[in-house]
């Protein structure tokens, strides 16, 4: 939900539509039920999420090398 608000404060959905996709999501049972949400509310995440660029985000692989980073316990 914290990127839906993104997208709010951001003016990428209008307060209607992040209410409308907020309230479906919370009303979901399943991952399934998410995917059936009406397609002008897909269409408006999706140009949001593109414009953010969360797509490219979920693409880009994980920085699994920190170099010589140590973590000491008191640092973490």
């Amino acid at each position: 939900m914290k990127t839906i608000d993104e997208m709010l404060h951001l003016d990428l959905l209008t307060a209607e539509q992040h209410h409308d996709i907020s309230a479906w999501i919370a009303h979901a049972d399943s991952p399934q039920d998410i995917l059936k949400m009406p397609t002008p509310l897909w269409q408006a995440l999706e140009r949001a999420s593109e414009t953010m660029g969360v797509n490219a985000d979920l693409l880009r692989p994980p920085a699994l090398d920190a170099g010589n980073l140590v973590l000491e316990p008191s640092s973490l």
